[in-house]
């Protein structure tokens, strides 16, 4: 066949193309979008490790410095629980002493006990007989020979109640419940006590709470401040991206990662130095717990302390980057 049978092409057609109703429009399935946005996190992320390795004196103290604001709070918080393991002590110096009235004897005070205990409100009751608080009395006061010229025992029987809770309105109902008892004749209660142990408590746990909150704005600027580092050192490099078309989410990314790792290893190092830091006093406590007849210890981090304070850090330091990069993105356009 010769060329001159061949059709003539239009005006604007390249000679051989396909006609235009011959063309398909390729796009990309789901596997393929998948695939390529996984390659493109996974991109970012060792470009990440990259840079903060290429610096690690800097990258290390970065995080050691966030590392010791993220473990003040949680360690406060963990020394906070550990003491409110003394709860049982504490619940002790608010016990209600019931006295009884003298024709109360031991079987008769037993059984009183033993319904007092069944109470919801009340964690453990004591009876203390007549003749054993006498010998307490003797032991304790040194009038041994004095009290034993007495013609009879002068001591009531009396019931120590040990509260569930330590509430001053909770007491004060429980020991009015205790006084209208048969065989009480008188419920007492030192509830000033109460009160400054409830002061305490409360004073501690809003200490910790805004001590948190201010070393979370703390970090959040640390962050930002790192990130923004980051940022102005590839300006030139952003500015190229954002020329070719990258959108503002593609160059966000490597600094969002780069936000979380600096948060997980703050973390990490946290978390480290929690252990250490509470090992190291727990021998200090012990030594002077023995001195007081007690085998009180420090509990260290618990495992769901320890992933709640990394999860934590890695979330701030998320937030950190994410808001570093928004600032700053609008200044970011090619010039």
């Amino acid at each position: 066949m010769s060329d001159s049978n061949l059709p003539e092409p239009r005006p604007s057609e390249r000679v051989g193309a396909l006609p235009r109703a011959e063309v398909k429009s390729a796009e990309p399935d789901f596997a393929t979008l998948l695939v390529a946005w996984l390659d493109s996190h996974r991109a970012s992320l060792v470009d990440s490790l990259r840079r903060l390795g290429r610096q690690p004196v800097g990258s290390f103290l970065t995080c050691l410095a966030m590392a010791v604001a993220l473990s003040l709070p949680m360690g406060l918080s963990l020394l906070l629980d550990d003491v409110a393991q003394l709860g049982g002590s504490w619940q002790r110096a608010a016990q209600i002493s019931l006295f009884t009235t003298l024709d109360v004897d031991d079987a008769a005070g037993e059984r009183l006990r033993a319904r007092i205990a069944a109470l919801p409100e009340v964690a453990e009751a004591e009876w203390i007989g007549r003749e054993q608080g006498l010998e307490e009395f003797q032991r304790q006061s040194g009038l041994g020979e004095a009290l034993r010229g007495l013609p009879e025992n002068p001591l009531p029987g009396v019931i120590l109640v040990t509260p569930r809770q330590i509430d001053k309105a909770g007491l004060e109902t429980l020991r009015e419940q205790l006084a209208d008892l048969s065989g009480v004749q008188l419920a007492q209660l030192d509830l000033l006590w109460v009160e400054r142990l409830g002061a305490i408590l409360a004073l501690g746990e809003r200490f910790v709470f805004g001590l948190t909150l201010l070393l979370v704005l703390a970090l959040l600027l640390v962050i930002g401040n790192t990130i923004r580092l980051h940022i102005e050192n590839r300006r030139s490099e952003i500015e190229v991206i954002k020329l070719v078309g990258g959108t503002d989410g593609y160059v966000r990314r490597p600094f969002l990662y780069m936000g979380t790792l600096y948060g997980g290893g703050a973390g990490l190092l946290a978390w480290l130095v929690l252990v250490y830091g509470l090992g190291w006093l727990n021998a200090s406590v012990l030594s002077l717990a023995g001195l007081y007849g007690s085998d009180f210890a420090l509990g260290g981090v618990p495992l769901e302390d320890g992933l709640s304070l990394l999860l934590g850090a890695i979330l701030l330091g998320y937030v950190g980057a994410w808001l570093a990069v928004a600032r700053h993105l609008s200044e970011l356009a090619p010039r």
